[in-house]
Order: C-alpha cells, then structure tokens, then sequence
C-alpha cells in the first residue's frame, strides 16, 4: 500500500485510555481517523487487542540533527522510525539545522511540530548546530525561526563562557523581551535550553513559554514558574550524562564541571519540586545530536524516578502532552494515532518499553 493509499478499517478491541481517568471499551479507525460508532465494512475489519493510549508525545526531540550538525535524509527517515517504534508518533522538534518538511507527506512517519534551528550566541554552543549571532540581531532571528517553525522557536538560553569557566546566561534581558515579544506577535510560542540558574528569571519574566533541561530551577525561581505557567521538559535521559561531561571537562574547566555535577545530583529533587509547585511538566529525550532516538519509555520511567506519580507521568507523554501542544487525544474524527500494550501502563509505566502494536493515520506500522 503506497502512503497515500485510503487506510483500511480497524478494530480495537480492548482498554482505550481515552484520559486519565476514563477508560473506553475499543474503537473503530476508519479512513485513518477514530471514531466510536461501528461502521460499515465492519466484518471485514483487522482487529487488534490490548490496552490502548494516544500516540506518545517526544516533546524534545531532533529528527535532522547529528553529533557533527545536519544529516541527510535517509538519516533524518532512520531517526524518525527508531521514533515511531517506541511508540513516539508526535514529535516537537526542539531544534534542527535540517529542513525536515518532506517528512510531513509521510504517512508513516511520526508527525512534527517544529521549532525551526536553535539561536544561539557567537561561540556559544555546539558548532554547525544554531545560527550563532550577537544579541543586536535577536530580534531578527526569532522573527524568522517564528515564521519558518511550527508555532515555536528555540533558544539557548545559557551555555559555557570560556572567559568565566562556566554556565552563564547568553543574552541581555531587554534583547530577551523584545525577541520574545517579537515571536508573540508572529503566533508563535518561545522555549530555551537552559542547564543552570542565572538566565532563568530573566527568561521567565520576559515571557518565555517553556524552559527545556531546567537543572537550575531553585527555591527562588520555582515559585515564579508555577506562577507565570511556564512549562519545563526536564530531559532527564540527557542529564544524566552530565557526570562524563563533567569528568571530559575537568582540566580545563573546573568550576563548571563542578557545576555540572551539582545540578545532576539534584536532578530528581528538582523535578519533584517543580511538579508540587504545580508547573506543567512534559516528556523529551533530547534525542538527536549525541543521545539515540527511541527513548520516550526511559524518560517517562526517570519521571516517575524523581517523584512524580505514574499517571502524571504517563499524562506528560500523552494526553496532557497532546494537549499542551495543541493535538487531538483519542477523540472522536481525531487521527487514528495510537500504540497498544499487553497491559495497563497505568500500573507500571515500564510497559511503554514494549508496543504491542503502534497505529499511525490507521494503519498498523511494521
């Protein structure tokens, strides 16, 4: 069947996890889109069985990046399906120097909301990665990050400072405010790597949308989150290789390699501390550039790792990830976008680790 082909109608046959709390008996895929009511060519449909969720949510993830910046697209394809075979059928992809678009006439791969290429300072983060400018032209970058994204654009809001030997913030606050001002107006929403605590109040109260890594949320700065809502990706597959880094950093950078050390040691009290004060917190693995693809189950599992309960860390992959990102769940004309397990993940988030089946615009992949 080629990707443009009608889907055939399905059946499913068991749990649905419609939300949270509120569990179906199956539905129908018709045309590639659910819906609840039989339908016609009914007898004639392939039928699956398990326990049913949405499509799973990577909301930091980066389809076209490598270790070395861009790869090709039979790459970019391999990276995408490693994806999907977790389970992972939405993408926010949180920075790529690669155009990616052809990947939205696929229908069988994961679908990708982009946040166009990383702003980064000059020297400032990992070459061949972002566009590297000085904050004069901030403005400007965003303004075209906005117009070429999906709805977001990335910054980097801190990194190393050679000259300082650590993690300071990147950019002046009033070139933060104008830029995210900018972004704003375009439609489009603002989100920005951050390993460590300086940059963040200035981020937050310039209106940022969300903090990716979030290490240096502290007892100062996690009120103001929670206050303003804005959301964090914590990334916790990714920050936990601070320690190599650190150890590969050490001679010539001391302190922040000691940095580095402190804010993975207190990774999951962070976390936790976020998610009591109430801000919204959602799944990424930073796949891309250093860290493999297919790693949604491994985050959801250091979720629940760091304190915060099953469900809620189900919930940051699927229906509360979904929705914070603007998609359809398991709703009636919703694309039939879905992955189905042997048991409930309700009861053990481990079982993400093993699809039973995984459903994309309706029809059953690989």
């Amino acid at each position: 069947m080629s990707d443009h082909e009608v889907a055939p109608v399905l059946r499913i046959k068991g749990r649905v996890l419609v939300g949270p709390d509120e569990v179906r008996d199956g539905l129908w895929a018709v045309g590639g889109r659910i819906t609840y009511e039989r339908p016609p060519g009914a007898d004639d449909a392939l039928t699956l069985t398990g326990w049913v969720l949405p499509g799973l949510v990577d909301a930091h993830c980066h389809v076209g990046l490598g270790h070395q910046g861009p790869v090709d697209a039979a790459t970019s394809e391999k990276q995408a399906l490693t994806d999907r075979e977790a389970g992972t059928l939405l993408i926010r992809d949180a920075g790529s120097p690669s155009d990616t678009r052809w990947v939205d006439d696929r229908e069988d791969l994961p679908k990708i909301i982009r946040a166009g290429r990383h702003i980064a300072r000059t020297r400032r983060y990992i070459r061949n990665f972002a566009h590297e400018i000085e904050p004069g032209d901030l403005v400007a970058y965003v303004a075209q990050e906005a117009r070429r994204g999906d709805g977001w654009v990335k910054l980097v809001g801190d990194w190393i400072d050679r000259d300082a030997g650590d993690l300071t913030a990147c950019w002046p606050r009033a070139e933060v405010e104008a830029a995210i001002a900018e972004a704003h107006r375009l439609g489009a929403r603002v989100t920005a790597h951050c390993f460590a605590e300086d940059a963040l109040r200035d981020l937050v109260e310039a209106g940022i949308d969300c903090i990716e890594h979030a290490t240096g949320l502290t007892e100062d700065t996690i009120p103001l989150f929670a206050e303003r809502g804005v959301a964090i990706v914590p990334t916790l597959v990714n920050i936990a290789t601070f320690p190599d880094l650190a150890a590969g950093g050490e001679a010539r950078f001391p302190r922040w390699s000691a940095h580095m050390r402190r804010l993975h040691a207190d990774r999951y009290d962070t976390v936790r501390a976020a998610y009591d004060a109430g801000i919204p917190v959602f799944t990424g693995t930073d796949a891309g550039g250093s860290l493999a693809h297919g790693l949604i189950a491994d985050e959801v599992a250091e979720l629940v790792k760091a304190g915060i309960p099953p469900l809620d860390a189900l919930s940051a992959t699927a229906w509360g990830a979904r929705r914070w990102l603007g998609r359809p769940v398991l709703e009636e004309g919703a694309p039939a976008d879905l992955v189905m397990y042997d048991e409930d993940p309700r009861a053990d988030v481990r079982v993400l680790a093993s699809p039973r089946a995984v459903v994309l615009n309706g029809r059953v992949m690989g």
